[in-house]
């Protein structure tokens, strides 16, 4: 990953993107800070894939499908550009290792990432197609996005201008205001887990931090998320409700206009420091018009019960601030909203807007075979069709 800083782009340190905080981390000493471990590097997205003529199977696995390229790889597995052997139809399969998930007890997050795509069906989230599993790894299929991550292309802009990343803001919001309908949190809000489709609309994906089952006034004490974009509570370790993925959003938008994050550290400690402890600066501040900058200090207020979002009615007060004035929110849901920006591909299969260090990796050759030790009834219940795109 890198960062943007006043002589270009440079490697931004491990723990601050593409890396998840552990969730299982004790109480830290004063002069300690929790140690990340990575994610999976997810590269799924919902662009509409051609429909076959042929009979859906009820069941799965991978010899149905031909591995074309790497698109990403994590702490857990990696991602992969495929096609469907029977259908033709491209998608976007993440395998995870079933015994890295048992060593590092992330098996409920990894049903609870299942359960999310599932059940969720918004224009700006991913979709899952299919999910089964081999006796050593867990496959989630879904449809494949070639525009690549978000991250990618702020990467290469340094920044976005103001309509851009409002469109970008406001598909966010409308898609984060539909889990919290559903009672999920997303908790890993961040450029590299929004995606663009091939018209330059968003997919947010990597439901691996999600929880579910999380009513308006329910808190929850796992120490989880990216560093960069950590809410104040979950450093504290208070306890955390929905209000984070609002603190996440101000995060991202600070970050569209501005180009870093707002409390950016290459040092972990002093960077959880400043998002608990210091003031908003907004830099460079020329490019933060004054209802940008309104909004932001709403979403990036360090106190969850006065941020904009906390109420119950929760993506309704983003909707409304005045930044959000020149959105029609019913033509942004129906997609009508034309970006101003449209990820350049050459075809279905065009992994040019992924990162080189993952598209020249040799593919994967053949089925695995080794067992999880011990593990593989913990996986009961995993497999999942969804036929009806196949229609």
């Amino acid at each position: 990953a890198s960062v943007k800083n006043s002589g270009g782009w440079e490697e931004k340190p491990a723990t601050s993107t593409k890396e998840v905080v552990d969730d299982n981390a004790d109480s830290e000493e004063d002069d300690e800070v929790p140690t990340p471990k990575g994610d999976a590097a997810d590269a799924a997205s919902t662009a509409p894939a051609a429909k076959g003529a042929f009979q859906a199977k009820s069941r799965y696995c991978y010899e149905d499908f031909s591995v074309l390229k790497v698109l990403g790889k994590g702490a857990f597995g990696k991602v992969m550009l495929v096609r469907a052997n029977d259908s033709g139809q491209i998608y976007a399969m993440k395998a995870l290792s079933k015994q890295v998930l048992l060593e590092r007890n992330e098996v409920v997050h990894t049903k609870t990432e299942r359960k999310a795509l599932e059940d969720t069906h918004h224009p700006f989230l991913v979709h899952l197609r299919f999910a089964f599993q081999s006796p050593s790894k867990l496959y989630l299929v879904m449809d494949y996005c070639n525009g690549g991550e978000l991250f990618f292309h702020l990467k290469e802009a340094g920044r976005f201008d103001e309509p851009r990343a409002r469109l970008y803001g406001a598909e966010i919001t409308s898609a984060i205001h539909h889990l919290h309908s559903l009672k999920i949190v997303y908790r890993d809000l961040k450029p590299e887990n929004v995606l663009l489709d091939s018209e330059g609309h968003v997919r947010i994906t990597d439901f691996g931090l999600a929880k579910d089952a999380m009513d308006m006034s329910d808190q929850t004490h796992t120490f989880c998320g990216t560093p960069d974009y950590l809410a104040p509570e979950i450093i504290r370790q208070t306890g955390h409700g929905r209000g984070v993925d609002w603190w996440s959003l101000g995060t991202m938008i600070y970050e569209m206009l501005g180009g870093l994050p707002p409390f950016y550290s290459q040092t972990l400690k002093v960077m959880y420091e400043k998002i608990i402890k210091s003031p908003l600066v907004f830099q460079p501040e020329s490019v933060f018009s004054e209802t940008a900058r309104d909004l932001i200090k709403g979403m990036l207020n360090k106190d969850p019960d006065k941020r904009l979002g906390s109420s119950e009615r929760d993506g309704m007060e983003i909707r409304e601030h005045p930044w959000f004035a020149p959105i029609e929110w019913d033509k942004l849901e129906r997609r009508e909203l034309t970006p101003s920006f449209k990820p350049s591909v050459t075809g279905e299969i065009d992994t040019s807007n992924f990162d080189e260090e993952f598209t020249s990796e040799a593919v994967p050759v053949g089925p695995d075979t080794d067992a999880a030790p011990g593990g593989n009834s913990k996986f009961d219940g995993f497999t999942f069709v969804d036929s009806s795109h196949l229609q």
